[in-house]
């Protein structure tokens, strides 16, 4: 374990939090134009930070001694590499946006699993943009700085991700959903107290390999970009339930109709789950989450068998509804489950994975939080 004071031999002039998120349901619609629904967690990361005035970023994470430096007047993508592409991406696109940010020595925390698919990496992006410009002072709109998050992760990175991992890190609150449209740029709070329902959101990690940039997210949004101008359309949402079956019929690849069909299907069940929770309904989302699961692990074909026996198995220990959520190909999965049997589904978990000679799985806990502020 280390400190900033001791990594940096100085004393921070603030600190400040973006946190993961887990996102309820619309999965792989976000850079359809779709809508998603995630909440954030109250697992974070955290950029404690102090200014410079050499125009040098020096960045350390709790751990390790190590320190990466970079300049600021040299940064272009590629320059930077390891987990640093990620705040020095950051720093980056503000510099190209037109903020005045510095120099800074940032020391990075973290209690958010890496590889869950729980958006440590949009967690990264964030924190350190919100502390890079509150070291100079600088507001910015959260929807712009999670913006500006995405294109760093997009054009540094070099991951194809769509908007909602940011826009939720920065833009939801606690005790709510955030329901963002994202061809509208619009986001909704929706009432999420599963607690007071008598229900709990398990959150399960199924500790399978989670792999965000090997080019499987990257084929999924290319064939729904392909499908999209085969079809005549600037976005798969576009296409409205009723007028799916047409739209299938219209395609001559069934790979492009299969993800077709999950990405309508599933813009639909978020417009219906947030009916739901707004009738206060929170136990009939239930089944949407299932539906969800069956169409990306037979349309869009991102599940791994560990997700798919966890779910199975929360559906089998009475849970109301299951599905991976994330980019998938590892990850976790979320369970709606009577709280009352929250401890014996994830223990029926536990036990279906060492019978399959699975690694050991973890839960986290999915309470509602706040997006990003300065801690300090």
């Amino acid at each position: 374990m280390s400190s900033f004071e001791e990594v940096f031999g100085t004393t921070p002039d603030g600190a400040w939090r973006a946190p993961g998120r887990v996102n309820l349901i619309g999965e792989h619609t976000d850079y359809n134009d779709g809508l998603v629904l995630p909440i954030a967690l109250p697992n974070e990361i955290s950029v404690t930070a102090s200014a410079r005035d050499d125009g040098i970023v020096a960045v350390s994470s709790n751990g390790q001694q190590a320190v990466i430096e970079f300049a600021l007047d040299s940064l272009t993508p590629g320059s930077v590499t390891d987990w640093a592409t990620y705040p020095a991406g950051m720093a980056w696109i503000l510099r190209e946006s037109g903020y005045a940010i510095g120099g800074a020595n940032l020391f990075v925390d973290s209690d958010l699993p890496t590889g869950a698919g729980l958006s440590s990496s949009a967690a990264l992006l964030c924190a350190t943009g919100v502390a890079l410009l509150g070291l100079r002072g600088i507001e910015v709109d959260p929807a712009e700085v999670a913006r500006l998050a995405q294109k760093a992760e997009n054009q540094y990175v070099g991951a194809p991700v769509g908007l909602m991992d940011q826009m939720a890190s920065m833009c939801c609150t606690a005790g709510h959903a955030l329901y963002f449209d994202i061809r509208a740029m619009s986001t909704t709070q929706i009432p999420f107290d599963p607690e007071a329902d008598g229900l709990t959101l398990l959150v399960i990690d199924v500790k399978a390999p989670h792999r965000h940039v090997d080019g499987e997210y990257a084929a999924r949004r290319k064939s729904c970009e392909n499908a999209a101008a085969a079809l005549g359309v600037p976005a798969l949402r576009s296409i409205a339930l009723a007028d799916l079956d047409d739209a299938l019929s219209r395609l001559s690849d069934d790979v492009d109709r299969r993800r077709v069909r999950h990405v309508v299907t599933e813009i639909d069940r978020v417009e219906q789950a947030v009916a739901l929770m707004h009738a206060g309904r929170l136990r009939d989302v239930g089944p949407l989450f299932t539906a969800s699961h069956a169409s990306l692990r037979d349309d869009f074909e991102i599940t791994v068998p560990e997700l798919d026996v966890a779910v199975d198995t929360a559906l089998a220990a009475g849970a109301l509804g299951a599905r991976m959520t994330g980019g998938g190909f590892g990850g976790c999965i979320i369970a709606l489950v009577e709280t009352t049997k929250a401890d014996e589904t994830f223990k029926a978990i536990e036990k279906a994975f060492a019978d399959h000679g699975f690694r050991t799985p973890t839960s986290l806990a999915a309470t509602p939080s706040p997006g990003a502020s300065k801690l300090s």
